[in-house]
């Protein structure tokens, strides 16, 4: 996979980045992704993704994560299929701020929260969601799953 990573706080070490590019190739192949698959995350303050969820979830307040999938089909469009180009998953968008307050409320590393942040935001781009109760089980034992296979505990 190729992954870009983006860091707008210039505050996530360098060790945090390897970490979750070699967690997300990891789960990558987990879920049978192709190696030619292309993605981005990006971190940023609580006022940059505040923004964001503002513009597009009408949510005025920060957030942790917010995943944009390019290859959802909106309503009314068609899947372009047969074309030799490689696979544009989306972006994952994290808050820097967000995730050293929920490491601290929740009792564990800021690099266990990075990394579930990250897992969580990929699982919505390959079209995992939480709305329902049988989703949310789904794709939370799906992102348990994965943190501890690689190593990752809470």
């Amino acid at each position: 996979m190729h992954i870009d990573f983006h860091d707008n706080t210039n505050s996530v070490p360098a060790d945090f980045i390897d970490l979750l590019q070699r967690l997300l190739e990891f789960a990558g192949k987990r879920e049978g992704i192709s190696g030619e698959t292309e993605m981005s995350v990006n971190f940023v303050d609580n006022r940059e993704i505040q923004e964001l969820n503002r513009n597009y979830r009408q949510k005025d307040s920060p957030t942790d994560v917010i995943s944009f999938a390019m290859q959802e089909t909106g309503e009314g469009e068609v899947n372009i299929l047969g074309l030799d180009m490689p696979v544009i998953l989306g972006d994952i968008v994290i808050s820097v701020d967000r995730a050293k307050e929920q490491a601290e409320e929740y009792g564990h590393s800021i690099e266990r929260e990075f990394a579930f942040l990250t897992i969580h935001g990929f699982l919505h781009l390959l079209g995992y969601d939480h709305l329902t109760e049988e989703d949310e089980k789904e794709m939370f034992g799906k992102q348990n799953e994965i943190l501890s296979d690689f190593g990752i505990e809470r």
